[in-house]
């Protein structure tokens, strides 16, 4: 997408716990976040609405992706079996997962954040940076 005109974010939250392993640090022990999300879609044109990506179909497909999230003891999960729960895998896998389902010829996923805190976050580009 040369020519990157248009950019929409949404933010949403989600609950759940995890421990980093092999940390050597307070959170190698159990504990939980309530953990906000940003996703951010940039494109190049809008649709024959007149939007880049209606706000509910992003909301929708994130929080259908967050379901498999919330709540839940997030090292159990077949994606953090082999890598930590860490707010930047988190950040990846939201990212991928909704690259799959919403990129288009004219808009993409551009960013994912996830928020542990109110002043500590991870955000994930994916190839976006190169």
């Amino acid at each position: 997408m040369p020519g990157v005109q248009y950019q929409v974010k949404i933010i949403t939250d989600f609950a759940a716990a995890h421990n980093l392993r092999n940390f050597r640090g307070k959170c190698e022990n159990l504990h939980g976040h309530n953990w906000k999300v940003e996703v951010v879609l940039r494109g190049d044109r809008l649709d024959e609405s007149g939007v880049l990506m209606d706000f509910g179909e992003l909301k929708e497909a994130t929080r259908e992706i967050l379901t498999a999230l919330d709540h839940q003891y997030l090292n159990d999960l077949a994606y953090f079996k082999e890598r930590n729960p860490s707010s930047e895998y988190i950040a990846q896998y939201l990212f991928e997962r909704l690259s799959e389902r919403l990129n288009r010829d004219y808009c993409r996923i551009f960013q994912v954040s996830a928020w542990e805190s109110a002043n500590s976050c991870a955000t994930y580009f994916g190839e976006n940076l190169g």
